[in-house]
């Protein structure tokens, strides 16, 4: 593939330049251009279909670009620039870089014969080599963090689904991340549940966490990000502030689409 733009520098963790994916024929991506600077919470929103999560999925290269390039921390993401062309990386250093890399899929992921306590170390005990004591150690910082200190020794299928959420999130911490992907993580709960997890999301943005939330919860997009990017037939329609776009929508697919919604 060859690159078609320079590597920006910045203080961005997140940096996406046209980047284009297909899926045989059909083009789910059609240019997409992103920042997201260090330290803040990016909420992308947009009518099913619209390419959202297959964006944040290529953010750590579970799907490949076709086209443009995508950056997190300065690296690009799954490829290396040699003589204006990009290379896909072996298996091994992409690993590296997911390891960097946070994310919280809709159904939660967690292994269902581990307790919650082996979940959590597994990554960094088998991947980041950290000593077991450690892991633990961290590993139960991070469950008293999420609320779920007395889940320790519980499987996935004893608790609820807010919990398992709450787990895979505090799995997702353990890697020590520079980046948390969160892609629909209220999706699959029931209403009642949704608020325990958003609770642990607001959380971690107050303590800094740079995070991209492809996210319905309109209610936690103008509470808790710094940007909010409303996405619909592969490209970024419209971004800003949740007041401008909340307030000062300027294109009309975004004023239908959040008139149907609010």
């Amino acid at each position: 593939m060859r690159s078609s733009h320079p590597s920006p520098a910045g203080a961005f963790a997140v940096v996406a330049r046209g980047v284009e994916k297909y899926f045989g024929h059909l083009q789910v991506l059609k240019g997409v251009n992103l920042t997201v600077e260090y330290g803040k919470v990016c909420c992308i929103l947009g009518p099913s279909g619209s390419g959202k999560s297959t964006f944040l999925r290529c953010m750590n290269h579970l799907e490949r670009l076709d086209k443009g390039f995508l950056e997190v921390g300065g690296e690009l993401v799954g490829y290396r620039e040699q003589g204006g062309k990009l290379y896909e990386m072996k298996k091994s250093e992409v690993a590296r870089q997911r390891a960097d890399i946070g994310m919280v899929f809709q159904n939660f992921n967690l292994f269902p014969h581990m307790t919650v306590l082996q979940n959590i170390i597994e990554a960094p005990v088998y991947v980041r080599r950290i000593d077991r004591k450690q892991a633990v150690e961290h590993a139960m910082d991070l469950l008293s963090k999420v609320g779920l200190t007395a889940k320790a020794d519980a499987y996935p299928r004893t608790l609820s689904g807010g919990q398992q959420q709450r787990v895979a999130i505090a799995r997702a911490l353990a890697m020590k991340p520079k980046l948390m992907l969160f892609d629909e993580p209220t999706s699959a709960l029931d209403p009642e549940l949704v608020g325990e997890v958003l609770n642990v999301m607001r959380g971690l943005a107050a303590e800094g966490m740079t995070m991209v939330v492809v996210t319905h919860e309109l209610g936690f997009a103008r509470e808790v990000c710094d940007k909010v990017v409303f996405m619909d037939g592969g490209v970024v329609v419209e971004e800003g502030s949740p007041d401008e776009l909340f307030n000062n929508t300027r294109t009309a697919r975004a004023k239908a689409f959040l008139g149907k919604v609010l």
